[in-house]
């Protein structure tokens, strides 16, 4: 009988565990679904999506300004900038973007120890319409010191 009691109460615990993860699971799945903005959300425009800064020598940093423009009908407030690898370094503007004012995004992108074609992406985090938004830092590292 102890050892009937004893299986009734562990059948009865997992099946607790699998009701609280497929709801756990179906919550999750909503609270990671991007809002929907409002029709007078802000909007970053990106003059240009990609820099392609050419070759150059292994060692050698690229400093490059990702012009954009709010064109939505509030401010735009920039909260992060995230690369892809520790060796580019996006800088934000601190102070929110008014309605048809422009800013930048400062990326630096350092080539030591990197070869090759790169394609560096910066990915954007606002406020804006959509909400993440990514630009490209391209080109090709030489580790010979002939171009």
């Amino acid at each position: 009988m102890r050892k009937l009691f004893i299986l009734f109460l562990a059948a009865a615990s997992l099946s607790a565990c699998q009701q609280s993860k497929s709801a756990g699971s179906a919550d999750s799945t909503v609270a990671t679904m991007p809002p929907v903005a409002a029709a007078n959300a802000a909007v970053i425009s990106f003059e240009s999506g990609m820099y392609n800064f050419g070759k150059i020598r292994q060692g050698e940093k690229v400093n490059h300004e990702f012009k954009f423009k709010n064109t939505g009908k509030s401010p735009l407030i920039i909260t992060n900038a995230t690369a892809t690898c520790g060796c580019t370094t996006p800088g934000i503007p601190k102070a929110p973007i008014k309605p048809g004012e422009a800013g930048v995004i400062k990326v630096v992108f350092n080539s030591a120890g990197k070869s090759g074609m790169q394609d560096k992406i910066v990915t954007i985090t606002s406020n804006g319409n959509p909400a993440t938004t990514e630009v490209h830092l391209i080109g090709e590292v030489n580790e010979n010191a002939a171009l």
